[in-house]
């Protein structure tokens, strides 16, 4: 079985459109797919794929109150069977260590041909060990700048995630990790082919086993949201950056045009391959099926798998998760460094983001008047 997880580096980039019409595709293909929303918290692959959940998800799952079996549900779909995720059950929002490693088992115990992972926004350390389930996962962005700089901040993390795995306590390579992350300055300027050339120094042995992990590491880009073809640049953009700052192969496995049945196929509640399939953006993602079945599987060694699914392995994780500020600064460094973001394009980012805090700062407001309002009229009463 594969395992394709599909990611973004923020949300509203078009993730669960792709996953949903994907796995239709790859079942009219003849092969047997199960597809898992893992958005916890936000659960909506359900509306993509036009199926009414049940009872059972993965929240009734981890709360031990359903089997895993019965969790899968058929779909009308040929071949394409589902596991809901939940964003009723208060703080389900991400796994815990153990709930992580119990689900990951039964995910591995699944008879299909590919089992697609919608994963949720963001880089938790959660989200970057389910993208490393295998070293062809996708990642879902858009031409925006914002788009563009979290998609390639994902894969930064990614990077330093299998960093961490690999280098283990007690190495000298783990040593030399912790000494570099006590200099800020030194992590924010950082780019992963110099750091492997000194970490060659100190560990070679563990160094050589990173090399071979990044050789297997092969994430795969898809561009949604295009307007105009100019628009496909910013993949080839983010391609560059990987291949400077990270050491890294990026394939770019293709792009969507942005199409306004997706919304009406939405409200059909209805997948857009369904609802159109000769429209432009049911062939867009015939296009990278025919992709996802042409390429030769990947996958990483025994080891390094057992280590992303142990429960010891995530709670190192969460030792090093102070330093996604500074890997942060880092990939907005090496996006303006290498020429890929603009001084203009910068400015535009600053300019969008202090309208989006002003818009809340506004609602806020608003919202404290009808409090202060309504709380008075009881008040008289």
């Amino acid at each position: 079985m594969q395992i394709l997880p599909i990611a973004s580096g923020k949300g509203g980039v078009g993730k669960s459109l792709l996953s949903a019409n994907l796995a239709i595709a790859l079942g009219q293909a003849g092969k047997k797919v199960v597809l898992a929303d893992l958005d916890l918290g936000a659960s909506n692959l359900h509306l993509a794929l036009g199926h009414n959940v049940k009872n059972n998800s993965i929240g009734t799952y981890l709360t031990d109150k359903s089997s895993f079996q019965s969790i899968i549900e058929a779909t009308e779909y040929e071949n394409v069977s589902f596991i809901a995720g939940d964003s009723q059950i208060p703080g389900l929002t991400t796994l815990k260590a153990a709930q992580k490693t119990k689900l990951l088992r039964n995910f591995h115990s699944i008879d299909a041909d590919f089992l697609i992972l919608d994963l949720g926004a963001g880089t938790h350390q959660i989200i970057l060990d389910m993208f490393l389930q295998s070293p062809q996962g996708i990642l879902v962005t858009a031409p925006t700048v914002t788009a563009t700089l979290d998609g390639y901040l994902f894969l930064k993390n990614s990077v330093f995630r299998l960093l961490n795995t690999t280098f283990k306590r007690g190495t000298s390579g783990h040593a030399y990790l912790e000494q570099l992350k006590q200099n800020s300055d030194a992590m924010k300027s950082i780019y992963i082919p110099k750091l492997v050339d000194n970490l060659f120094a100190v560990d070679p042995v563990n160094t050589a086993l990173f090399k071979t992990r990044m050789n297997q590491f092969k994430p795969r880009l898809v561009m949604n949201m295009i307007d105009d073809p100019k628009d496909a640049d910013r993949a080839q953009r983010i391609r560059n950056s990987c291949s400077q700052y990270l050491g890294m192969d990026l394939e770019y496995l293709g792009l969507m045009y942005r199409d306004q049945l997706q919304d009406k196929a939405l409200s059909s509640r209805l997948p857009v391959i369904i609802y159109k399939p000769n429209c432009l953006l049911s062939q867009a993602i015939y296009r990278i099926a025919e992709k996802v079945l042409a390429a030769e599987p990947r996958k990483f060694d025994d080891e390094f798998t057992k280590a992303i699914d142990s429960a010891a392995s995530f709670m190192q994780a969460e030792e090093d998760a102070n330093e996604d500020y500074n890997l942060k600064l880092s990939g907005l460094n090496d996006l303006i460094g290498s020429g890929q973001l603009s001084t203009g394009e910068l400015i535009d980012m600053i300019k969008t983001q202090a309208y989006e805090i002003g818009q809340l700062r506004k609602e806020n407001n608003l919202l404290k008047s009808k409090i202060v309002k309504a709380a008075s009229q009881g008040f008289r009463l």
